[in-house]
């Protein structure tokens, strides 16, 4: 995989990463009412479930990619449409409510197996994988190194960004439970998802 191709799949993981989907609002709920001692059992999981959903749809997409070129530019079409649909549907959501309660001190196994659950098998993570990865696959290459190369920096990159998140909702509980600081995640990441699908459109046309 060229290196500047590499360099723009981080990117928009990291754009990706951001957005408030149900891991992500997952993690503030467990890191905002159980405190520090689950971010790392939340992250492992998370980065768990990821590996699962990421290599399910690319086994399903590599099938895809050797069985027709053009099947695999009308689900770069598809998946430029499904970035938009996800982006305009974040920002008519409002601002997600948590209850914040404490409730009784859940084991970090638990929480663990939870995260994975819920990253794993949200069908809209399979989908989006399947349409947002073939923007950085060259079809005429080896699929398999390609694979394990997004697989593995994607799972690394959101394995960080749930610890990350689950520290920072720790240490921030205060301002993050604020309606308006939700509202202006949902904002950014609604618009960023927008912009990658117009991106991705583009990318598509020529």
């Amino acid at each position: 995989m060229p290196f500047d191709l590499w360099l723009a799949f981080v990117a928009a993981c990291f754009a990706i990463l951001l957005i408030p989907g149900p891991t992500v609002l997952l993690v503030l709920s467990y890191a905002l009412t159980q405190g520090r001692r689950v971010a790392v059992g939340m992250a492992l999981g998370v980065a768990l479930g990821d590996f699962i959903a990421m290599s399910a749809s690319l086994a399903g997409l590599g099938a895809l990619v050797l069985a027709s070129a053009t099947l695999f530019t009308v689900l770069k079409w598809v998946g430029a449409v499904y970035l938009v649909y996800l982006g305009v549907t974040l920002l008519r959501a409002g601002p997600v409510r948590f209850d914040l309660n404490r409730p009784e001190d859940k084991p970090v196994g638990a929480i663990f197996t939870h995260a994975a659950a819920v990253t794993a098998l949200n069908p809209k993570s399979i989908a989006f994988f399947i349409a947002f990865v073939p923007q950085f696959i060259r079809p005429e290459a080896a699929l398999a190194p390609q694979f394990a190369i997004l697989i593995a920096t994607f799972v690394g990159l959101a394995g960080v960004n749930a610890l990350a998140y689950a520290l920072l909702a720790d240490r921030l509980r205060s301002r993050i439970r604020r309606p308006g600081v939700l509202r202006w995640m949902t904002r950014i990441g609604g618009g960023a998802l927008v912009s990658m699908g117009v991106l991705t459109a583009t990318m598509a046309r020529n």
